[in-house]
């Protein structure tokens, strides 16, 4: 693994307001070639750290860096090294699902031929060819998260950013997200992923972000937090349940 991290969260306090921040001091990174999972119950802080990495707020303190470019210095070229699946898809139902995927193509400036290319092999992994001249207003929830991935992938940058990815897919298409994350992990991408299915996370992550009220209460690979709770051998889920109500009891 390289040495020199994609994304750095470098002390990041922020929120929508400067009196009450909803970020207290959250600081880790990721490495090419590394996926890791953003955790925390409802409320923790995950969207509102997603929206900072993306810079679509701008930190109160701290600093965030993507390929060692922040986004105040270099917006474009801090912005053409992520892709960003929402959690809620944001699509234009004028367009059909070729045309999203041609918008992004022209966005970070693909060749045609890498866009024609990438595309029919997405369609086919997506079971999504028979629907490729279709207007997106006639896409079903799940499709739609589908063309959100799609557009993402297609563009293969330096970082994935992805926000519960698997909320109205079906297990074919699940099964194809989590198989071409593992694909771009391997040729040394990064995934930033936000879920709360910690089975899942568990066993396709390499370290763990948790996030509790706005800090971060733990960030390592399964063993450096069995260690920290004391807990050897526990799975992911026990453990976030641990450290969860442990810093309940203390508020």
């Amino acid at each position: 693994m390289s040495q020199h991290p994609l994304l750095q969260v470098n002390q990041l306090t922020g929120g929508y307001s400067l009196n009450r921040p909803v970020l207290h001091d959250i600081d880790f990174t990721l490495y090419p070639g590394e996926m890791v999972g953003l955790l925390g119950l409802n409320g923790a802080g995950k969207s509102t750290t997603i929206k900072h990495i993306l810079g679509l707020m701008k930190p109160h303190q701290g600093e965030i860096k993507i390929n060692n470019a922040t986004y105040v210095e270099s917006p474009e070229q801090y912005r053409a090294h992520y892709a960003f699946v929402p959690e809620t898809p944001l699509i234009f139902d004028e367009l059909t699902v070729e045309e999203h995927l041609q918008l992004s193509a022209m966005a970070y400036d693909l060749s045609k031929e890498d866009m024609e290319r990438r595309l029919a092999w997405l369609l086919q992994e997506f079971n999504m060819k028979p629907k490729r001249n279709q207007l997106a207003s006639h896409l079903s929830k799940g499709m739609r998260q589908k063309l959100m991935i799609m557009s993402a992938f297609l563009v293969e940058p330096k970082l994935y950013i992805i926000d519960e990815p698997f909320l109205g897919l079906d297990p074919l298409g699940i099964r194809s997200l989590l198989d071409l994350m593992v694909e771009k992990k391997k040729n040394g991408s990064s995934i930033l992923m936000s879920s709360h299915i910690l089975s899942t996370i568990e066993q396709y992550c390499d370290r763990f972000v948790i996030l509790h009220h706005g800090n971060m209460i733990a960030n390592g690979n399964l063993t450096d937090l069995q260690k920290q709770t004391g807990m050897s051998n526990a799975r992911l889920e026990d453990i976030f349940f641990h450290l969860v109500k442990d810093e309940k009891k203390h508020e």
